[in-house]
């Protein structure tokens, strides 16, 4: 018998191995909405608190390089598809029907999959006829439940909102705070997949525009929209630590790898402060301040501990990157690279530059492009910015010095096309 017993145990042992080497790893994608990387304590700023942020900074891995489009629309194209703008975007609030997504990708590889927070890739009510309706709706992307604000249908993002959940639209009441909607709602998808992998991605509704208070304000009635956006920095903060706090409870930390960015920079109304220096919030424009994000990485016992990495990353990298620590089959073609082996405090192969495509409106105006690496940026016009010298990019370099480092980004941007689609014309 107890020979029996010993030789059990081992099996039993052995399978128990075997099964946690076959695990495969969950993945959290979590974007918050409208913040540079100079609001968060990690990368210097003093103006907000963010606590949870602050903790995993400390337990995983910080990136000091993160780049993403200068307005919301662009960047959830791009990071959600691994291609840049130039080509597959085709409008403001529109993803193309035909595009594949890492909801697609995700899915193929026999993951559970969903999405809340903002939307905003259909073309929903108060868009002009040509954009409505034109984009994707949420069930066709990938994901298998979903949680959204500004699917078909607007209405407010915070207090007392419209939000589609899995293609019924609910209307909440006055006395309901959204963000609380959209974090429960992946809370219990996280119950219910716990023992699948799983891919969650997390579009916040914080912290955009309208600047009110949250329900942890200490006035409830507070018109001062820089107090209510700190106060919703830090509700920012503390939803994600509920998300951070599951993967706990549930026993799944060390498979579950969790990576937290912004979609743009701070709204232009709001100033930060990195100790005495003030940032203007840079929404919508090409600079650091519209561009710079923060990209925090956490996985304990694989992403290592204090780890801070001077290598660039854009929006395209995420999707490759899910897919390099999943085993998923990554989606082809792609504009993005891996950071992966960084996540496993390895050199990787890390990219020497960045190509940015920014025409939000295609309707009007004229596009805008530069690549850029981590100190020098070249405009699609000629100029070149120091960037690290001139962050607010007000005297462009034109000093035959600086032939040398032109030509060289100008290589990169002769490697990717000139202009992208101009008409919403699509099926």
């Amino acid at each position: 018998m107890r020979k029996y017993l010993t030789v059990l145990l081992v099996v039993l042992s052995a399978t128990s191995l075997y099964a946690r080497k076959e695990e495969k790893t969950n993945v959290i994608l979590i974007m918050a909405d409208d913040i540079g990387y100079e609001c968060y304590p990690a990368y210097g700023g003093t103006s907000y608190k963010t606590p949870v942020l602050d903790r995993l900074a400390q337990a995983g891995m910080r990136f000091d390089h993160a780049y993403s489009n200068p307005v919301c629309t662009p960047s959830r194209v791009k990071i959600m598809t691994g291609l840049s703008n130039v080509r597959n975007y085709t409008s403001f609030s529109t993803l193309k029907k035909t595009e594949k997504t890492f909801g697609h990708m995700m899915k193929d590889a026999g993951f559970r999959t969903a999405i809340a927070g903002k939307w905003q890739l259909l073309g929903s009510q108060g868009y002009p006829d040509f954009i409505r309706g034109k984009g994707s709706w949420p069930q066709n992307t990938g994901f298998e439940r979903h949680c959204l604000w500004q699917v078909d249908k607007r209405g407010d993002r915070f207090w007392g909102p419209a939000v589609t959940i899995d293609g019924e639209v609910k209307e909440f009441g006055k006395d309901v705070y959204g963000p609380d909607v959209y974090c429960q709602f992946l809370l219990d998808r996280m119950e219910e997949y716990k023992d699948d992998p799983f891919f969650l991605y997390y579009p916040m509704a914080l912290v955009h525009s309208p600047f009110v208070p949250t329900p942890d304000s200490a006035d409830p009635k507070c018109k001062n929209k820089q107090q209510n956006f700190a106060d919703m920095v830090a509700y920012m903060d503390k939803n994600i630590g509920r998300i951070v706090d599951k993967t706990v409870e549930l026993g799944i930390a060390d498979r579950t790898l969790i990576l937290v960015t912004g979609d743009n920079g701070t709204h232009g109304s709001l100033t930060s402060y990195m100790g005495d220096k003030a940032i203007k919030g840079g929404k919508s424009k090409p600079t650091d301040g519209g561009t710079h994000v923060a990209l925090f990485a956490y996985q304990p016992g694989t992403v290592p501990a204090g780890k801070v990495s001077n290598d660039l990353v854009e929006f395209s990298d995420f999707a490759p990157t899910i897919a390099d620590a999943t085993g998923a089959a990554p989606l082809s073609p792609t504009d993005g690279r891996s950071f992966l082996p960084q996540l496993h405090g390895k050199k990787g192969d890390p990219r020497e530059t960045i190509f940015v495509y920014y025409w939000p409106r295609p309707e009007k105006g004229q596009p805008l492009r530069f690549v850029r690496n981590k100190r020098w940026k070249l405009y699609g016009d000629g100029r070149l910015i120091d960037v690290r010298n001139d962050v607010l990019e007000q005297n462009p370099v034109k000093s035959p010095e600086s032939n040398a480092i032109r030509r060289k980004l100008q290589a990169a941007m002769d490697r990717m096309p000139a202009e992208g689609q101009t008409l919403l014309k699509f099926d």
